[in-house]
């Protein structure tokens, strides 16, 4: 194959998963990631379109080739060991493989196993909590499947775990207020809420079913509650890449119920409709461009920042805030906006930030500062201090990797992870393991 390798990396076979070398090659405008497998061949996916107005390397930045890791177990069998390159930010727990939807796009796949007892999972909490972790997602499946995960969750607060979210489809926030009630009661502050686009159109091709009406109801019951939403949505080139911008106008619109939007290109593990070909891919780029050319330019890549507690290429976060006629960006590439002028003292570690981030940005909270933001004068100090409180609103995406483009190096700087077995897990590597079309 033609092209300029401009970096050396390692990968997996897709066919049998072993560790094979593998390269970054340029290719006019894309770069690739090129595998050869002993036993299965060559095979190449692209992972970044944009090398004319945003060089991959200069999207990197200076981050140094990882150390030599040839003794290392990755992805197989190390959990978080002393060849992994970034602590811990946020621990997935997977509470249920069940769901109640039957997605064409899901991590989990078509697993069904027996939930694990309530007392299992607060055993795992309490490890977790043992160990240091602060930061929980309750995952799955779909998690509000459980009628005692308001109980799991007051366990977890118990604990001094600081912050509990919950990784939802949101059919049962939608029909059962209670519920929401219970949750938020217990400690659950924030809901990371399935959302694909703002058409029934699009939930019926990824999800199955019109769920349009549903997911407006459970942001309803989740604001009655004072539980804060981020709208997650699966970027499917042909389904909703042409809806991105609309969705961050919809959920602008619905500040400051809504903390914000959160995009993942679409990955290829767990179940999926087939073997992708570049054509199924969205690389981040791409991602950045439609959001500048479907909010006419109001939000643009410079409003965004490289992840600074995963690998650069792992995805991206802008902080903005929603004022009564636009939404208002704060942040610039190449300047820090991790620090805020509104009685935030300094963090020391990238996962610190990240898990400072939730809680300033995606928690519902009045502001420290005495003011709710709701006030006319937003020309004032104290006005617009507020408002950066009651209404911040972040655009956050997250590209993870399947059997095809997994990058080690990634890996190896991941802070997102999955509790299984007593050990935590890389999330992309967690679920590479769960291959159905592999």
């Amino acid at each position: 194959m033609s092209g300029e390798i401009i970096r050396e990396t390692k990968s997996l076979c897709p066919v049998c998963l072993r560790r094979i070398p593998a390269s970054h090659v340029r290719e006019g405008d894309s770069v690739f990631l090129r595998k050869t497998c002993p036993e299965h061949g060559a095979f190449s996916a692209v992972i970044w379109r944009g090398e004319s107005w945003m060089p991959m390397k200069s999207w990197r930045g200076g981050i140094p080739q990882p150390p030599d890791d040839s003794d290392a177990r990755c992805p197989d069998g190390c959990g978080i060991c002393g060849n992994h390159l970034q602590e811990t930010c946020c621990v997935l727990v997977e509470v249920t493989n069940r769901c109640n939807l039957n997605c064409s796009f899901c991590f989990a796949g078509d697993s069904i196993l027996e939930d694990p007892s309530t007392e299992t999972v607060k055993n795992w909490l309490a490890d977790l909590s043992g160990a240091g972790h602060s930061f929980i997602h309750f995952s799955g499946g779909e998690p509000t499947l459980r009628d005692d995960l308001p109980e799991i969750a007051a366990y977890a607060k118990g604990l001094g775990i600081r912050y509990l979210q919950l990784n939802t489809n949101g059919v049962r926030l939608a029909n059962d207020p209670a519920y929401v009630k219970a949750l938020a009661g217990a400690g659950v502050s924030f809901a990371f809420m399935q959302f694909d686009g703002t058409t029934d159109e699009i939930h019926r091709k990824l999800r199955g079913a019109p769920l349009l009406g549903a997911k407006l109801r459970a942001i309803e019951n989740c604001d009655r509650f004072n539980m804060g939403v981020a709208l997650v949505s699966t970027v499917v080139p042909g389904v909703n890449d042409d809806n991105v911008g609309e969705l961050i106008s919809f959920a602008a619109a619905r500040s400051p119920s809504v903390r914000g939007v959160h995009f993942q290109p679409a990955s290829y593990f767990g179940r999926y409709p087939k073997v992708p070909d570049d054509g199924m891919r969205l690389t981040l780029p791409e991602l950045l461009k439609k959001i500048q050319e479907q909010t006419n330019g109001e939000i643009s890549p410079e409003h965004f920042q490289p992840s600074h507690c995963d690998h650069p290429m792992c995805g991206f976060h802008g902080n903005f805030v929603v004022m009564p006629d636009r939404v208002l960006p704060l942040t610039r590439r190449g300047e820090d906006a991790g620090e805020e002028p509104c009685c935030r003292a300094p963090i020391a570690s990238p996962a610190e930030r990240s898990r400072d981030f939730v809680g300033r940005r995606w928690e519902r909270a009045s502001s420290c500062c005495g003011n709710d933001g709701a006030r006319e004068d937003l020309e004032s100090l104290d006005g617009f201090l507020g408002r950066l409180v009651s209404h911040s609103f972040t655009i956050t995406s997250m590209a993870f990797q399947d059997c095809y483009n997994i990058d080690i190096e990634r890996l190896r700087r991941c802070s997102m992870h999955v509790y299984a077995n007593g050990r935590t897990i890389p999330l992309c590597a967690r679920y590479i393991s769960r291959q159905v079309v592999c």
